[in-house]
């Protein structure tokens, strides 16, 4: 899957979040590919962009995460998560 359609698949997610909610970048994988395990990667990557463009929060242990974080992330809407502030 191209860079643009994951991009375009997180935005698609996260729009469809409940307030003050996140979602794990592996349900995006999961609903685009019965072989999932193989878009972690570039999903993730595509997500942090995503974040470093300020379209979305990447967070870890309910804070923002920096820039290149390690281990688990969710994912969250912007505006539900004001800067320096976690959910």
């Amino acid at each position: 899957m191209s860079d643009a359609g994951l991009r375009e698949a997180i935005l698609a997610q996260v729009g469809r979040l409940r307030p003050g909610t996140t979602c794990c970048p592996s349900q995006i994988a999961r609903d685009l590919a019965t072989d999932w395990r193989p878009l972690m990667a570039p999903l993730r990557q595509a997500a942090l962009d995503l974040a470093g463009e300020g379209r979305i929060r990447v967070m870890q242990k309910g804070q923002p995460a920096g820039p290149a974080p390690r281990g688990p992330i969710r994912l969250a809407a912007v505006d539900d998560v004001p800067p320096g502030e976690g959910r």
